[in-house]
């Protein structure tokens, strides 16, 4: 049976603020804030990016041969989800 998609990263994640609660529990709630801002922050940089290149979906370029356009729709849909993630996580 396969795991679900991003499980490793959930777990992680949910061990990480388990510690940081409990090494330092006055922060929890920092942390807890950060984490929901850089996670709208994903999000929101996801959505920029399907609203500013509507016709250049990596998806559309995955069946049709051209593993070069869709690497690079990808890659560009992943510099404008970290650069919306970092602006936020900075305090931008």
């Amino acid at each position: 049976m396969k795991l679900p998609r991003m499980i490793v990263s959930t777990v992680l994640s949910i061990l990480l603020g388990l510690a940081i609660s409990q090494l330092a529990p006055h922060q929890a709630l920092v942390t807890l804030y950060k984490f929901s801002l850089v996670t709208g922050a994903g999000v929101a940089g996801y959505y920029l990016d399907r609203e500013l290149f509507p016709y250049a979906r990596p998806d559309r370029f995955q069946a049709c041969g051209r593993e070069t356009v869709f690497a690079a729709a990808q890659v560009r849909r992943a510099i404008i989800v970290a650069a919306m993630m970092l602006a936020v996580g900075m305090g931008a």
